[in-house]
């Protein structure tokens, strides 16, 4: 047995959190047992690293409580000489109020010149990160003024655009491994090893990993966690598939993602059912082989793993979908969602809330512009004007990346259908507010909707949109970008659409204000029946000391 103490590699992250539980997760440099507020749990090894969910219950719902992280007795969290206050569970909502950040699409690189700078400053440039900046405020306020949930909405790593330091450890271990002709390009992950050299690099910043002990996070993979376009389409899928070094890339996406990402989406109860997680605790030794085998079996069936999940905040009810793994991609049936996930969607949004929140990493509302030609761009690749457009629009929505909920109209209208039906109170009390939360695009904005010639509605429609936390457009891109939004090319797309045969969607929305396209953080206040929200962004010449600078803040109802 080794005489050195068990070194916390990474975490303690703050995941689930209700009334009266909450779950931790951890990695340990070594098997070892680890024990928050007087609840232990040993870890498990997958592929020589250790891992632990720590599920802790009797809590008292209101208080903030101070917690430390010990492996095998010994004190690991916080550090003795941390700046930081105390990491603090708060259980339940505050007096009926719930605070949600939310945001998408992080790279990780140093917050320092060059990489600190604009990109028209410098290529390598990523500006401040919101994170980051946000990371700084809370140091300085009261925990009753924290978030109450940090939701993350896709690219927490981007596995296609990896930093100086980890393409260093990269190149490194494959020059060991001597394998010639089966590596990805040299900015890419090639396995489950190096996406966990990613997330390491994502959480283990002083500032980012003392938020995610003391916020409680959920989160949802998008394209750049697994490969920039993913299940764009079958024909990108079958392309992909024939790449050497996809197979080994798939199933590390799978595995890390639900190691790190998926298992502390889930509450004490749905992860004592988990029969992967179960399995794994049950092995011995290394349980590589039991979670390689649910990597491969999730790539073989991608509709048949279920991904999304629901939480209850209170009187908020948060229903997060997963919008990239579980795709139908045959054209004439293509469907972002499968329909076991749509009958579990539609159960979940009968819920008697103040609020409903459905979170899906790419927008259900885009601009109207770019609306109509992702439509536009589905039919024609379905064979609205022949085989030979069919090819030519399917390589125009992989080059374009034309690929969000207008680009599965079918998936498009039932949403609408279903936020229609539970705003209008045919399936229960209406909500005072539905608001779909979404990122992706490095835009934000709010949009409000409206459903003319139907039943009326009751409650507030709206899409919200934050995107870049880091990774802002260039000039050149916010320019091709604003042309899109413009009214010429609206009226253009839509010409466009209705000639290939796409009836008018039964849903219409606008802007509210202009859109940012900084680096930003969305920050959405509940009160009762009340919603509002705040865009903050950061600016490059703040890189020193991060601050975050609100460009919008709107009441929704």
């Amino acid at each position: 047995m080794s005489l050195t103490p068990a070194r916390l590699v990474l975490g303690p992250l703050l995941r689930y959190v209700d009334e009266h539980e909450a779950t931790f997760w951890v990695e340990a440099d070594r098997a070892c047992n680890v024990e928050i507020l007087g609840t232990s749990a040993p870890t498990f090894c997958v592929g020589g690293h250790h891992y632990a969910i720590v599920c802790v219950g009797g809590l008292s719902p209101g208080a903030a409580i101070p917690y430390e992280v010990h492996l095998d007795g010994v004190r690991c969290w916080p550090p003795d000489d941390s700046p930081y206050p105390p990491s603090v569970i708060q259980p339940g909502s505050r007096d009926g109020t719930l605070r949600v950040a939310f945001g998408s699409c992080r790279v990780a690189v140093p917050h320092e010149p060059p990489y600190a700078l604009t990109k028209d400053t410098d290529a390598r440039g990523r500006e401040v990160d919101a994170l980051l900046a946000l990371g700084r405020r809370l140091r300085h306020q009261e925990p009753g003024e924290w978030p109450d949930i940090l939701l993350l909405l896709g690219d927490q790593v981007y596995a296609d655009e990896v930093s100086p330091d980890t393409r260093a450890r990269i190149e490194e271990r494959r020059r060991a491994a001597a394998t010639p002709g089966a590596d990805p390009p040299a900015t890419d992950v090639a396995d489950f090893e190096e996406y966990t050299m990613l997330y390491h690099e994502a959480w283990s910043d002083p500032e980012t990993r003392w938020l995610l002990s003391t916020i409680p996070s959920a989160m949802i993979f998008d394209d750049h966690d697994v490969h920039d376009d993913w299940n764009t389409s079958q024909a990108w899928v079958d392309e992909i598939r024939q790449v050497p070094w996809w197979s080994e890339r798939i199933i590390g996406a799978y595995m890390s993602y639900w190691i790190y990402q998926h298992l502390g989406n889930l509450s004490p109860a749905e992860l004592a059912r988990d029969p992967t997680l179960a399995a794994v605790r049950e092995s011995a030794d290394d349980a590589s082989g039991v979670v390689r085998a649910f990597a491969q079996e999730s790539e073989r069936d991608m509709v048949g793993t279920h991904w999304s999940f629901h939480r209850d905040l209170g009187r908020t009810r948060l229903i997060v979908l997963d919008s990239r793994a579980g795709r139908v991609l045959q054209e004439g049936r293509r469907d972002i969602l499968s329909e076991r996930e749509w009958l579990w969607a539609r159960e979940q949004m009968g819920a008697d809330v103040d609020h409903l929140l459905i979170a899906t990493t790419l927008p259900w509302l885009l601009s109207p512009g770019l609306h109509h030609l992702e439509s536009w761009n589905e039919a024609v690749c379905a064979g609205a004007w022949g085989k030979r457009a069919a090819g030519l629009g399917e390589r125009i929505r992989q080059a374009l990346d034309l690929e969000h909920w207008a680009a599965f109209q079918r998936s498009f209208r039932r949403l609408a259908d279903l936020v229609h039906e539970v705003a209008c109170g045919a399936r229960g009390p209406a909500p005072a507010s539905i608001i779909v939360l979404s990122g992706d695009v490095h835009h934000a904005y709010l949009a409000k909707a409206g459903f003319p010639g139907r039943a009326p509605v009751t409650s507030a429609v709206v899409q919200a949109v934050c995107s870049p936390i880091r990774n802002p457009l260039d000039r050149r891109e916010r320019r091709m970008l604003r042309s899109a939004l413009s009214r010429p090319a609206v009226v253009a797309a839509r010409w466009l659409a209705r000639r290939a045969g796409v009836p008018a969607a039964s849903v219409e929305w606008e802007f509210v204000g202009e859109p940012t396209f900084d680096n930003q953080v969305g920050i959405l206040d509940l009160d009762g029946r009340r919603a509002h929200l705040r865009i903050e962004k950061t600016q490059a010449q703040d890189w020193e000391d991060p601050q975050l600078h609100e460009t919008l803040s709107r009441a929704i109802c």
